[in-house]
């Protein structure tokens, strides 16, 4: 019986907090990022449309792989199932932003010359 895993990953852009739910995330070839793949939108049928997962749905749409920053990342939790893909708000009110920090790169790294 082959498992298939779900992970719902949260992360921050521009002020709003997304939770999306996909079958691959791993750290990926772009240091800095997680990759995310396989997004999983809700194409049951159903009677009740969610406006905020139709506009992930179509934000997403064509999207292979997904890059998003690591200090964006809220939280990954691997899942029993799919839930419902959503956008908020975010909690703070604008007023406090983090600033960007560099990232070192790894050690043992080629000389500068």
């Amino acid at each position: 019986m082959s498992e298939t895993r779900v992970y719902k990953i949260i992360f921050q852009q521009q002020g709003e907090v997304f939770e999306i739910f996909a079958r691959q995330v791993g750290q990926g070839g772009l240091f800095g990022f997680i990759e995310v793949e396989e997004l999983l939108f809700g194409e049951r049928s159903r009677l009740v449309v969610d406006p905020s997962e139709e506009r992930l749905a179509r934000e997403f749409e064509g999207v292979r792989r997904l890059h998003i920053p690591m200090h964006s990342v809220v939280r990954i939790d691997e899942v029993e199932r799919e839930g419902k893909a959503r956008i908020a708000e975010s909690r703070s009110e604008g007023k406090v932003t983090a600033f960007p920090m560099p990232i070192p790169p790894p050690a043992g790294g080629s000389p500068k010359g």
